[in-house]
């Protein structure tokens, strides 16, 4: 067929203009219920281009999604020169963008390219050894490559973990060009969250009011707000109909929790959220920037409205599902504003309902200003240390050195890990920023996520985003959310055996090439796949 083919696992990151090992992979053990990736790299040997159809045959049922990968510019692979656990810290095209399959992968003479094949094991497939077939069509030679699957005989069970992704309904209106919440919104909302939810995210980001994320002091972001706020002389009124229907839709797509937006602005807590009502007839802003966080209407503006809104979620039972967000990262600078916007929250909440933030200094908690903080993955052993229980975690830009992330340029391995990590700590939620943000820093303007991958170079590539935008309202994965939702799948495989063998018995079984810590851990794929290989092992001996 004039082409070099390699099949590869999931974690081999595919550049163009690399070599690529001998041989390629062994294939994959997996529960039923598990999705599968794999990828089959292609360079034409004898013409400068072909075009190259494929199709993919299950050995069981259901179809495999195919996809060509594309190649994502990186112009900020890392801060600084990183620390040496990079794919490369040179600026240059990454492959990250996984296109669905239209019958035309374009394969060029000397160059990767890359098609991802990936499967869910269905729940009847018999136990035993297969393989996964796909043809390679260009013009009339054809050629079949196989990647041997091997199913145990026992099911994945459900994602236990909290996770969120934050997912930025103003985003969707802006890069679409429709009117937030038309009726166009809502049909984009609708694929973007069925898109989460299949991917592992099961706690949404809800915009009660349009959140204070990334935006510049003063600035604002298009509203994007749920709650209908009508006020008549001293009388506020709060509607909850787009509410609703928001979280109707989510539970629709497979969402179990919700998010409530943060209730003060960013790194401090010192204003409050932009927030629109319908004054006397006339639709105003009545709180924003301007607004001190501590100033006693806005302090009785809450009040009033939290406990609408518990009573609301209380009558439709969804309070129970709920969390609540003070401010995002706030530093000790912000210690005693956060103090007073916290105790407005709790006093109001009644403890009925978690109260979340994403901080890493210990003193938030120490001193009781957070019940359930989520200190970043590279200052999280400061709050198991001093046995901090319920923990969660997250990352964002700032987890760049030793840590799991997942950066462009980093490994799929470096990524994939997070589910060992997350199993031998018990925690028990995470947090990241960007499931879809396009736009630029501090929300200055809209960026084109296909060519600006780090948010105007402010954040490592991949940081902002794991998803793009694609035709018809339609998102576009990447290779970190698939690789993500690997390690997501291999916490929920460490929580089946669990069922039968202690928990220090599987940590020691993960643990048999080096140590799992949160900066310590298998480096390569190789030894994370094979992790992976002996948890599917032992799944298998124990459940026949």
């Amino acid at each position: 067929m004039g082409m070099d083919i390699r099949v590869l696992d999931s974690l081999q990151k595919v550049f163009a203009d690399e070599e690529l090992p001998a041989g390629g992979t062994a294939g994959v053990t997996a529960l039923r219920g598990e999705r599968v990736n794999f990828q089959v790299a292609c360079r034409s040997t004898q013409v400068a281009r072909m075009l190259v159809a494929a199709r993919a045959q299950l050995p069981f049922s259901g179809e495999a999604d195919l996809y060509d990968v594309g190649q994502a510019p990186v112009a900020l692979p890392c801060y600084g020169q990183g620390d040496g656990q990079y794919l490369s810290t040179k600026p240059g095209l990454y492959p990250d963008p996984l296109f669905p399959h239209k019958g035309e992968l374009r394969v060029l003479s000397g160059q990767w390219r890359c098609l991802w094949v990936s499967f869910v094991v269905p729940d009847d497939a018999p136990a035993g050894k297969s393989a996964v077939t796909v043809r390679l069509t260009a013009g009339e030679e054809q050629i079949e490559v196989s990647f041997p699957v091997e199913v145990v005989g026992a099911a994945l069970p459900p994602q236990t973990l909290v996770h969120t992704e934050w997912f930025h309904a103003d985003c969707l209106a802006t890069w679409y060009g429709v009117e937030p919440l038309s009726e166009e919104h809502w049909t984009i909302l609708g694929k973007y969250m069925k898109n989460a939810a299949a991917y592992g995210i099961n706690l949404l980001l809800t915009p009660v009011f349009t959140p204070p994320l990334d935006t510049a002091v003063g600035g604002e972001r298009p509203t994007v707000q749920l709650v209908d706020v009508t006020v008549r002389g001293r009388e506020v009124r709060f509607g909850f109909d787009k509410l609703d229907r928001y979280m109707e839709m989510a539970e629709a797509s497979g969402i179990q929790y919700f998010e409530i937006s943060h209730l003060f602005t960013q790194w401090g807590a010192t204003a409050a959220p932009k927030i629109l009502a319908d004054v006397d007839g006339e639709v105003k802003q009545i709180f924003g920037w301007d607004t001190d966080a501590a100033s006693a209407e806005y302090t009785g503006f809450l009040k009033a409205f939290l406990e609408a809104l518990q009573a609301h979620l209380r009558s439709n039972d969804r309070l129970s599902r709920c969390y609540f967000h003070v401010s995002d990262e706030p530093s000790m600078d912000a210690l005693e504003s956060y103090g007073r916007a916290a105790a407005v929250v709790d006093e109001a909440l009644g403890g009925e309902c978690p109260v979340i933030d994403a901080l890493s200094d210990y003193a938030f908690y120490e001193k009781g200003l957070v019940k359930h903080p989520i200190p970043a993955n590279n200052h999280v052993d400061t709050f198991l240390d001093h046995g901090v229980e319920h923990l969660w975690t997250y990352y964002c830009c700032g987890q760049g050195e030793d840590v799991s992330n997942r950066f462009m340029a980093m490994p799929s391995a470096r990524n994939r890990i997070l589910g060992a990590q997350l199993f031998k700590y018990h925690i028990e939620g995470f947090l990241q920023w960007g499931y879809n943000f396009w736009y630029s820093m501090l929300s200055k303007r809209p960026i084109d996520p296909y060519a600006e991958t780090g948010a105007e170079d402010a954040f490592p590539a991949g940081d902002a985003f794991l998803v793009y935008p694609g035709p018809d309202g339609e998102p576009v994965p990447s290779i970190r959310q698939l690789v993500f939702h690997e390690g997501l799948q291999d916490l929920r495989a460490l929580q089946l055996l669990e069922q039968k063998l202690p928990h220090e018995a599987i940590v020691a079984l993960l643990e048999q090439d080096g140590a799992v810590k949160f900066k310590e851990y298998p480096r390569t794929s190789q030894a994370v796949l094979a992790m992976r290989e002996r948890v599917n092992r032992k799944i298998q001996e124990l459940w026949g």
